[in-house]
């Protein structure tokens, strides 16, 4: 009867607990865990989806701008004297009239005065007021006791906030202080001085003088080198003169034709959309769903994309819209060009339909294409706009599964450990079970011997 017990609560069956506690366990625990799995492998693969959705927008309207800044109608600038002058392309610029015959006749000179040699910077120059006169006014610059030396001059001319500047130039003769101007005439400046006897020297080295440039035979005369306007959206730096040598700015490819630029930005336009497509795929049919199948971020940024030939990228001429060059929305949210129409809107006016696309000077009521764009992007990914909510709320989901899982895991440690405690009581009370069925067997048999 004992033995019978024993064996049916594992006592001396070689049961092994451990094992038992870890499929136990494992029973309780696994369903849940693999349904965490799931949801975590599902949303994993939509964050990483949405942050490729965020990524191809923000590259497609970087690449639409680059195209439009200016330079991508002409390539780099040419200049056909790089000793005399550079061109470049400013911020927002697009170049115009080119090419274009430059001739650099005289280049804006800084006015600069020079002192006598003094044996080093320390030296004493006496206690004295210099006054720099200029354009902005008189500006006074005072020599004490405490800054009477040469570089206390330069340092109290420095601070003087008279847009002239001081250093000191040494040599094995000496020390010396140069005081220069900013480049052109508007800039030449002079200097008094009041005090101790005798006035400090100071020599000219430079006169002030304004550039002087001919663009197409027009004259043209600026303060300084840098020159914005000579030619449209084109910044020349002039870098010598040579009056009567004539040279050439240019675009290093051939303009980027209007109808091209439109053939391109469709182009770029529909592998986006056909890649948001796939990702929001629903999956009918028994085939796989998209990542993003549902999301309320993916299609809000379908939606604001699908508004994009219909937005108003001007508020003057005949053409305001991609859609009124011939650009149209197919049924899957591509694009396509009706040819016939853009050709006949190029043919009316190919200027207006360039300026539509890319304004002379972006407004709030002429963005432009690349505005257009910029103005989707910055809806769907500021603070609240549809991809930060959708990547907020995906990223929520993530955190919470990990406190889900967290959490299965520390209720399985305290399982774990009931589990234990109750097979290592179990195992003793089998254990002083079984010591009492010893003794009774013992008993029984002293008392057949006795009988026997």
């Amino acid at each position: 009867m004992f033995a019978n017990i024993a064996n049916s609560l594992g006592a001396g069956s070689g049961i092994n607990t451990a094992q038992l506690v870890t499929d136990l366990l494992a029973a309780t625990q696994g369903a849940k865990l693999s349904q965490l799995n799931q949801r975590s492998q599902t949303n994993s693969a939509r964050i990483s989806a949405m942050a490729a959705t965020q990524s191809a927008l923000t590259t497609f309207a970087a690449a639409v701008k680059e195209t439009l800044n200016g330079q991508g109608f002409v390539g780099d600038l040419l200049s056909g004297r790089q000793d005399l002058a550079t061109a470049s392309v400013p911020e927002g610029g697009r170049p115009e009239g080119l090419p274009a015959s430059v001739e650099v006749v005289q280049i804006a000179v800084a006015q600069r005065e020079i002192s006598d040699v003094f044996a080093s910077a320390s030296d004493a120059v006496g206690e004295r007021t210099l006054t720099i006169t200029n354009g902005g006014g008189s500006f006074d610059v005072i020599v004490g006791s405490a800054n009477n030396s040469l570089a206390g001059l330069r340092d109290a001319i420095n601070a003087s906030n008279s847009g002239v500047t001081a250093t000191i130039l040494t040599d094995k003769a000496g020390a010396r202080l140069v005081m220069e101007a900013e480049e052109g005439l508007e800039n030449a400046f002079t200097v008094t001085q009041s005090g101790i006897s005798p006035a400090m020297n100071l020599t000219n080295i430079a006169s002030a003088a304004d550039s002087i440039i001919r663009v197409d035979g027009i004259q043209l005369t600026n303060s300084g080198n840098k020159v914005i306007g000579a030619i449209p959206g084109v910044e020349l730096s002039l870098l010598a003169e040579q009056a009567g040598t004539k040279f050439t700015i240019s675009g290093s490819s051939e303009p980027l034709d209007v109808r091209g630029l439109v053939t391109e930005f469709v182009t770029a336009y529909n592998e986006l959309r056909r890649s948001l497509n796939s990702a929001t795929a629903p999956g009918l049919g028994g085939v796989s769903g998209g990542p993003l199948a549902g999301d309320r971020g993916a299609r809000e940024v379908i939606r604001k994309l699908g508004q994009l030939t219909s937005t108003r990228l001007t508020d003057t001429g005949d053409f305001k819209t991609l859609a009124d060059i011939g650009v149209r929305t197919g049924n899957d949210g591509t694009l396509s060009i009706d040819k016939v129409r853009l050709d006949a809107a190029l043919a009316a006016d190919s200027g207006a339909v360039k300026l539509m696309l890319e304004p002379a000077v972006a407004s709030e009521t002429q963005i432009g294409l690349s505005g257009a764009l910029d103005a989707i992007s910055t809806a769907l990914t500021e603070d609240s706009g549809a991809l930060t909510v959708a990547q907020k709320r995906l990223e929520s989901i993530r955190d919470s599964i990990a406190e889900a899982r967290t959490k299965i895991n520390e209720d399985g440690d305290k399982l774990r450990e009931q589990l234990e405690t109750t097979f290592a009581g179990l195992e003793r009370q089998l254990s002083i079970l079984r010591s009492t069925q010893s003794y009774v067997e013992q008993q029984f048999a002293s008392f057949n011997d006795n009988n026997n």
